[in-house]
């Protein structure tokens, strides 16, 4: 067990008069453990008692080789893995449960006899892993770094000659080539009137002259996730398309200058939005501001007027505002920030000067 992260849960566990938390959810362990699980369908549950009597329950499907400096509770396919955790938990006692836990399971412990009452508990891990320590930091700034090389390298290859899905099949090859783990997410790879989707599903389109261009890129890097944005223009920019981006950009500068411990989550979202609105793009500027992001590209925590979350030091999340014209086009421009003591440290450091690809 990693003993800081552990004893960050446990204090936020005694503050909700809370002993005991069933942690399903693979990121947590993991980030609780250093193990990567995948179970599947099966139930893989680590228990954690304020009292130090911590439990890994794993199916031998998945072995361990390591210590990770608890018990491990083994089970087979044969055996019931939930009457193992009946049998090593305080049923009569509260209990906390992550949002992952799959209702086939806590049913089953109901039918077993728990009698305590139950408490959702994400929260109580989710605000300790929004704080990301030294470590995690330097592993996201490895995965962006990665991630402006290879937006460089997908750029230069914007032509007639790819359609967006196969920039995604190059996107993976380059991954592979300068060292990152795969992808993130599936990438977002847009031309022309796509580019006003702010989630298009990348399909055989070409580009042609005039075109926006979108790309909403992030790879893995030793478990940690890199995300960025950037918007070129193919062989031409008209005034309009000028105009947006200019928009977009000082919207992004202006919410990243925002970024400081104290700050809320909103006061970011809205330095973004209440500059486009006074453009007269505000109606369409049609989703948050950022998320955050660590072990997952979609950490808990969003950067949204409605977050009212103080940001502290080590925070890490994207600053991503966008104006999308249906049936024309759209323009993005994303980094990621960390939170420091007096501001906040820009983890892309690829261009966002207006480029038009020759």
């Amino acid at each position: 067990m990693i003993e800081t992260r552990l004893k960050s849960i446990v204090k936020n566990m005694e503050k909700q008069n809370l002993t005991q938390l069933i942690v399903s959810d693979p990121a947590s362990i993991y980030y609780l453990t250093g193990k990567w699980i995948h179970p599947g369908e099966r139930m893989l549950v680590l228990y954690i008692n304020t009292d130090g009597t911590n439990k890994l329950f794993n199916n031998i499907l998945f072995p361990i080789e390591e210590d990770l400096g608890l018990e491990i509770i083994w089970y087979s396919d044969v055996e019931d893995p939930v009457k193992k955790l009946y049998d090593g938990i305080e049923r009569f006692k509260m209990l906390g449960i992550d949002k992952n836990w799959e209702s086939k399971f806590l049913m089953r412990l109901i039918e077993l006899g728990y009698k305590g009452p139950l408490m959702s508990s994400s929260i109580l891990i989710d605000l300790v892993r929004m704080v990301k320590d030294e470590e995690e930091i330097r592993l996201i700034r490895e995965a962006s770094i990665l991630n402006d090389l290879a937006i460089n390298r997908l750029k230069d290859l914007i032509s007639e000659k790819y359609s967006e899905k196969k920039l995604c099949k190059i996107l993976k090859d380059i991954y592979e080539e300068i060292g990152a783990d795969g992808s993130s997410f599936e990438p977002i790879i847009a031309y022309g009137k796509n580019t006003a989707i702010p989630h298009h599903v990348s399909n055989n389109d070409m580009v042609k002259e005039g075109d926006s261009v979108v790309f909403d890129i992030g790879c893995v890097k030793n478990s940690y996730c890199s995300d960025m944005t950037r918007t070129f223009f193919y062989k031409s920019c008209s005034d309009e398309k000028k105009k947006v981006y200019d928009i977009v950009l000082e919207a992004n500068k202006r919410a990243i200058e925002a970024v400081k411990p104290g700050v809320r989550f909103c006061d970011v979202d809205r330095a973004a939005r209440e500059y486009i609105e006074s453009m007269g793009f505000g109606e369409y500027f049609n989703h948050r501001t950022g998320h955050s992001i660590g072990i997952e590209v979609h950490d808990f925590g969003d950067v949204s007027d409605t977050n009212q979350i103080l940001l502290k030091e080590g925070m890490v999340f994207s600053v991503e505002p966008g104006i999308y014209l249906t049936g024309k086009f759209g323009v993005r421009i994303e980094d990621l920030v960390v939170v420091t003591k007096d501001g906040c440290e820009n983890l892309n450091g690829y261009s966002k000067d207006l480029t038009i690809i020759e």
